[in-house]
């Protein structure tokens, strides 16, 4: 636990009320992510967990017209917000569902605790704790990227309460540790997070997220995420961050694929080469990692109800690069497996 801690938590509420802070290469947020807009209000679900009093930050946006009764949970990245879920939540909510779209513990506009141990089952119970109190017995999970590996959890803890699973470019349809890549404690990601640069990003995404394509309106989640890394909250944001890094690449899911018991549909953007530690890993590891083209297919043969949609040429955020196909997909999946109320 770096010291830096006990010394920076004394400004943590001045900080806290910090509006954003515009630079040369991009502006600064709060620990909390506060100067950041967000597509629809943020509310704060407070509880006790390990000890601490926690807050997480959700939207929870009302069915847009005759609304079909059904909720759909919305489960972020690592490198994303809820904010990020923007065009997913308007396409969902026209299309009558009620979308949740949470901030897990450790992210974006939610709380950075001074220890937690973290686990894909503790943020899933986290979730759970949210719905029960927003009175969602039963949802539809959606989750991108790491959100894939916690929705694949909480399906897995959760099961009689999760009536679709749908993942968008899942992380963790391998075992990098298994399979050659090395160990980076916990200390040394939190070194590597401290250097963390909105140029640094960019470059990282550009290359493996959108298979060096670029956009004008990517660079608005490339600030967030910069932002919230260079804040006030910098050094308690990349302890957490470290911590997350360590759970992701320790906690696979990969071995339980096939023991979901709810119809799943897998959309993979067959142009990703998203692997965790893959810039550390020996050539022969990093040359059969992270391939999307392969491991989309593999995975669909492992769940026993499952649905595969590719988007060939595509990258890490379809529902990004594409939102009308993506969503005219995930759609038209989301009505055929509907169970009947």
């Amino acid at each position: 636990m770096p010291l830096a801690f006990s010394r920076w938590l004394p400004g943590l509420l001045l900080s806290a009320a910090l509006p954003a802070v515009a630079y040369a290469d991009g502006p600064e947020y709060g620990p909390q992510l506060q100067g950041f807009e967000y597509p629809y209000t943020v509310k704060h679900f407070a509880f006790e967990s390990q000890g601490e009093s926690l807050q997480m930050g959700y939207m929870d946006v009302a069915a847009e017209g005759k609304a079909n009764g059904r909720s759909v949970v919305l489960m972020h990245g690592k490198n994303f917000c809820g904010a990020t879920w923007d065009s997913s939540i308007k396409a969902l909510s026209k299309a009558g569902y009620r979308v949740i779209a949470p901030d897990q513990i450790g992210f974006c506009t939610s709380s950075k605790p001074q220890h937690y141990q973290y686990s894909f089952q503790q943020l899933a119970n986290n979730t759970q704790q949210l719905l029960k109190a927003l009175g969602i017995q039963k949802a539809t999970l959606l989750g991108h990227s790491t959100g894939g590996m916690l929705a694949t959890r909480y399906a897995l803890q959760y099961p009689e309460q999760v009536e679709q699973l749908a993942m968008v470019n899942p992380i963790g349809l391998e075992d990098w540790k298994a399979l050659g890549v090395p160990y980076r404690s916990v200390d040394q990601w939190y070194e590597r997070e401290l250097k963390v640069t909105a140029q640094g990003i960019r470059d990282y995404e550009r290359s493996t997220y959108y298979d060096g394509r670029w956009k004008p309106e990517y660079d608005r989640w490339v600030d967030m995420y910069a932002g919230l890394a260079k804040g006030p909250g910098k050094t308690q944001v990349a302890w957490n961050s470290a911590l997350i890094y360590d759970m992701i690449f320790t906690q696979p899911v990969y071995y339980e694929f096939k023991d979901l018991k709810v119809p799943t549909l897998l959309l993979i953007g067959t142009s990703d080469t998203t692997a965790i530690g893959k810039d550390i890993a020996p050539p022969e590891v990093k040359a059969k990692i992270g391939n999307y083209q392969v491991l989309g297919k593999q995975v669909a043969k492992l769940i026993p109800q499952s649905t595969l949609v590719e988007f060939p040429g595509m990258g890490h955020a379809p529902q990004m690069e594409e939102p009308e196909k993506f969503h005219q997909a995930l759609l038209a999946w989301l009505s055929k497996t509907n169970p009947v109320p």
